[in-house]
């Protein structure tokens, strides 16, 4: 059976992808700050929910997290994320922000990436998704949120370059546009719910395989311009 790794299972779509793995009956650990609690979904007394609590950004904390895990990963899901400083124009930045959006967004998904590795090599068909936005896309010249669009378009970047140095290892990496998702990042008024977007990435990663690495996809499955 399955077992998945997802950073930033606290709230959003993280919660919600491992409530669903949880019910395909895979094995999850989840990672937050603090330990993952949610009183409706009761995902912390499940048998098959681990929690695992570290910053991403913390590449000590990361490193401890992945020595404390003793069983092969499948998939490790970069999720955890930030939509960056208010102050975020190119004619004015909060730059302290823009340095910790790039740490959380673009940094601690290569270092996740790297600390859980070991595991996913003992997987028979290991695969990395990270969680980026089509707002980083190249393709897509707008300014508003520029710290974070200029992180999704470094991850991306970053994750592409990683594809190549392990698909002749047999791991497969993809990046993924969640949509526009109604979470307290992405607001009331957004195209899909959590649930819509958690259950489509979850497909894509089912059925992710190394003639899809590198890729940038949809929520969907469809493909995406980097």
């Amino acid at each position: 059976m399955t077992t998945i790794l997802i950073t930033g299972t606290n709230r959003g779509i993280g919660l919600e992808m491992a409530k669903q793995a949880l019910a395909n009956g895979w094995t999850v650990y989840g990672s937050a700050r603090t330990v993952v609690s949610d009183p409706e979904a009761h995902i912390c007394d499940h048998p098959k929910f681990h929690n695992l609590v570290f910053d991403v950004t913390d590449h000590e904390a990361v490193r401890a997290a992945a020595a404390s895990v003793s069983e092969p990963i499948d998939i490790l899901i970069n999720n955890a994320g930030s939509i960056g400083p208010e102050r975020q124009s190119t004619l004015d930045m909060n730059f302290d922000g823009f340095a910790q959006t790039f740490a959380i967004n673009t940094l601690a998904p290569l270092a996740v990436s790297q600390a859980f590795l070991p595991h996913l090599k003992r997987s028979s068909n290991p695969r990395i998704l990270t969680v980026s936005s089509w707002m980083g896309s190249l393709s897509h010249a707008k300014s508003d949120r520029i710290a974070y669009r200029a992180s999704k378009a470094a991850v991306n970047k970053v994750m592409q370059g990683l594809a190549t140095d392990l698909e002749p290892m047999g791991v497969a990496v993809a990046m993924l546009h969640p949509g526009w998702v109604r979470t307290d990042m992405g607001g009331p008024g957004a195209d899909i719910d959590v649930a819509t977007s958690a259950g489509g990435i979850l497909k894509i990663a089912e059925g992710l395989t190394l003639e899809g690495t590198g890729q940038f996809y949809n929520w969907d499955g469809s493909s995406l311009d980097l």
